[in-house]
């Protein structure tokens, strides 16, 4: 059995998991929560990422390692590379920086906004982080339609 028998069906599910998170949460809760007095509503988002971030953070090491190990594998390098791989690497490059700056910035200020009951600064930063959530939403479609039709080109 090859290598990529692993790391491609790991690189899916943890694309499927961050990504998949973000559509859930954009298009599905964040509307269903609308209706919510901003005390509860922006409780129930920290335990939301309490418990989704842990995922995004294990999706943006798995993500690079295995598909830096398919590169390498299978394809003898980034110079023998599809356009395609190149437009995906770059992306999910992005796609961890602005979490990385989510999570390290907002994030850790809407924890402490909620804590002490500022719920207008805790309203704004959640502003802020579904502004990223969407942006790398976005990236992340756009990624997957890249990685699953880009050989084709």
């Amino acid at each position: 059995m090859s290598a990529s028998a692993i790391a491609i069906p790991v690189h899916i599910l943890a694309a499927l998991a961050w990504v998949g998170g973000m559509f859930f949460a954009y298009m599905v809760l964040r509307p269903a929560l609308a209706g919510m007095e901003a005390p509860r509503r922006l409780a129930v988002w920290q335990g939301v990422f309490d418990r989704f971030f842990p995922w995004v953070w294990a999706a943006a090491f798995l993500l690079p390692m295995t598909g830096y190990w398919m590169v390498q594998m299978d394809m003898g390098g980034f110079r023998n590379a599809g356009l395609h791989v190149h437009i995906m690497n770059g992306i999910g490059l992005v796609m961890i920086g602005l979490f990385v700056y989510l999570y390290g910035s907002l994030y850790r200020r809407f924890v402490d906004a909620v804590a002490a009951g500022d719920w207008p600064a805790a309203g704004g930063l959640i502003a802020a982080i579904r502004r990223i959530v969407g942006i790398n939403l976005i990236l992340g479609i756009v990624t997957i339609v890249i990685g699953s039709s880009g050989r084709f080109w």
